[in-house]
């Protein structure tokens, strides 16, 4: 038996912010990162949709980029003291994934990190609140995901906590908010977006559920990431939903090891994580096609690229992949992010036997232990074609 989970309700199009009005509740907590939402005036707007609904709100601020596992602590005794009904975060992805995180350890406050990070397997959530999502960054989709990135920095690991448990409840998409995006984070917004597209089409849990979902997605972020990019205003609204569509898919479908490898980079070299997956996802796509390339063709055959067979097209994909990072700005390798190689080599086996491990990889196409992982990071770093 296979499972398709969504968030039950999602408000789209501008002006959807004011969904908030509609909440039933008596206390919000609200979760936010830097202060773009401050300085954009969005957060007021959320305090003051929600104390028009009638309720008690209190902030938790400052939520750091790859949140920690401190900042979920702390979060979640805040939210413990103040015992909401609503917990409502606004922002990219990190304040989102962050909230999830406090969220757990708010309902349960014996419950550990260790324990949380076993996929799939968190205790029934929604004891004490509900939870809302209001994504700000074209990319992690985090508000309609089973997902939640949080960093343990004294490990230097990035843990993908996956449970169907901490799909948020709403998910409102105000492209009002996407539009304040500088220009690289569209670019590696844009690019993770795209990679959770590709990664749920060819996962090992896709279904004819999420394959829609997933084409379509990849078709949109074809058309619109560079004019988003550019600064497009149509485009960038559109990006805000393709992006949303790639994460409906991937959170039931599942990922592969793009993610694995950009969670284990992010947290030792901390290469931003849309930015890793885009240099990642071409040598990834060399590396499964022995398993998928059918997959990879029905993509180009999608985009329309041009091919007469699956390996033609596959090929094609991966140079469409490469001239997106091209216009993006994007670098084709880690060695040309600018790691420099004593450090790589100094990390990479800690690196590869981490990526293995991530809750990512057993949803990949095809198997790798970590000796071919050192392999395909070394590709990654160098810039040279797979053959493995």
């Amino acid at each position: 038996m296979a499972r398709f989970t969504l968030p039950r309700d999602l408000y789209h199009g501008k002006g959807a912010l004011e969904a908030l009005k509609d909440l039933k509740g008596k206390k919000a907590f609200v979760v936010v990162g830097g202060g773009s939402m401050k300085r954009f005036g969005f957060l007021e707007q959320v305090e003051s949709y929600l104390k028009e609904a009638g309720m008690e709100v209190e902030l938790f601020e400052g939520v750091e980029p790859d949140p920690s596992v401190e900042t979920v602590m702390k979060g979640a005794e805040k939210m413990r003291n103040f015992q909401p009904d609503w917990i409502v975060a606004i922002g990219g992805g990190s304040p989102i994934d962050a909230a999830k995180a406090m969220w757990i350890f708010y309902e349960y406050p014996e419950f550990t990190f260790e324990q949380a990070v076993i996929p799939f397997g968190l205790p029934e959530l929604r004891q004490k609140a509900k939870f809302v999502a209001i994504p700000s960054t074209s990319g992690t989709a985090t508000e309609v995901t089973a997902f939640s990135v949080i960093t343990d920095y004294k490990a230097k690991i990035k843990y993908p906590l996956a449970d169907f448990n901490i799909t948020p409840d709403i998910a409102i998409l105000d492209p009002m908010l996407a539009q304040t995006m500088p220009a690289q984070l569209v670019a590696h917004t844009g690019m993770d977006a795209l990679t959770h597209a590709i990664e749920a089409y060819t996962a090992s849990f896709r279904s004819n559920f999420s394959d829609p979902l997933a084409i379509k997605a990849i078709e949109m972020v074809k058309e619109h990431l560079l004019k988003s990019f550019e600064g497009n205003e149509e485009a960038r609204d559109l990006m805000h939903e393709a992006q949303c569509l790639a994460g409906m898919a991937f959170s039931n479908a599942l990922l592969g090891i793009v993610h694995s490898m950009a969670h284990k980079v992010g947290a030792v070299f901390h290469i931003p994580h849309g930015c890793a997956n885009a240099i990642f996802l071409p040598y990834v796509i060399q590396y499964n096609r022995t398993k998928c390339e059918d997959r990879y063709a029905d993509i180009a055959r999608a985009l329309k690229l041009e091919g007469s067979t699956d390996a033609e097209l596959t090929d094609a994909l991966i140079k469409v992949i490469d001239k997106m990072n091209d216009e993006l700005s994007i670098p084709h390798s880690m060695k040309e992010y600018g790691i420099e190689e004593a450090d790589f080599k100094a990390n990479l086996t800690f690196v590869a036997h981490n990526a293995v491990l991530d809750a990512c990889t057993g949803s990949n196409p095809r198997e790798i232990d970590d000796a071919t992982m050192e392999k395909l990071f070394e590709c990654t770093y160098y810039g040279t074609k797979v053959n493995l």
